[in-house]
Formats: C-alpha cells, sequence, structure tokens
C-alpha cells in the first residue's frame, strides 16, 4: 500500500499507512458530491465500532477540491474515524480509486488485499467478511 499520513480534519489525529502499522486499515476516498458516500460512510463507522479493538483503523480521504465541508458531511453521516482532505490530490494520484467511494483494505503487513469500487447497500455484509479474515 503506497504511504502517507494526513492531519484530520475531523479532530481525530493523524491517520495513515505508517501511523497505524500493524493494523488493518480501510482507506476510503470519498467527496462531499458523493452520493454513495452519504450510505457508506454510516457503514464504515459501524465497521469501525465494531472491529476497533481488534485492530481495524478507517479512514476516509477526501478528494474535494477544497476543505470546506469535510468535517460537517463527516458529522452529518455519522463518520468518526478520521476524515483527511488529499489537498494536492497526490495520495489518491498513487492509489488510483477507480470511483467514489473507493475503498481499499490494507493487512497488517501494509499489504492491499481487498477493492471496493462504489458503495451499494450490501457492500458493508463483503466489506465484514473481509475485515474479519485480516484481523
Amino acid at each position: 500500500a503506497p504511504d502517507f499520513t494526513l492531519e484530520s480534519v475531523n479532530g481525530a489525529g493523524k491517520a495513515g499507512i505508517s501511523a497505524w502499522k500493524g493494523k488493518v486499515i480501510v482507506v476510503d476516498f470519498w467527496a462531499t458530491w458523493c452520493e454513495p458516500c452519504k450510505k457508506s460512510f454510516p457503514k464504515l463507522q459501524e465497521l469501525s465500532t465494531k472491529y476497533k479493538a481488534s485492530g481495524l483503523e478507517i479512514v476516509g480521504v477526501s478528494e474535494d477540491d477544497d476543505d470546506s465541508g469535510i468535517k460537517e458531511f463527516g458529522a452529518t453521516y455519522g463518520a468518526k474515524f478520521p476524515l483527511v482532505w488529499d489537498k494536492d490530490k497526490s495520495v489518491a494520484g498513487k492509489w488510483k480509486p477507480a470511483s467514489m467511494p473507493g475503498s481499499f483494505i490494507v493487512d497488517r503487513k501494509g499489504v492491499v488485499r481487498f477493492v471496493h469500487s462504489g458503495f451499494h447497500p450490501g457492500d458493508e455484509v463483503e466489506l465484514d467478511k473481509e475485515i474479519k479474515s485480516l484481523l
């Protein structure tokens, strides 16, 4: 997984691959204009709550052109996990998400094991299964 560490915009501290070495990480690329992201955020928060104590970390990487609205979007859709702003799109440039949202599940050794493009109701079941297999 390409490394990055960014300060969250929602007061959740630093987030990223090297910041969470040895943990299972979901890197979720999203934007405030993304309609499916409104449905995925509550489900990602449920997974965070369920597995955080077992070693899961989730980071939402915003691909918005400016950072206004990122914190509010997270609050509106229930995200307590760190939200970071990819100001110059350098993180997305390395990860190359195919869509918004684009989620990557990284194992404890820092290897991307699963990739999801978009979000549809029910996708959280597959995410849950994949995360559980790595914890």
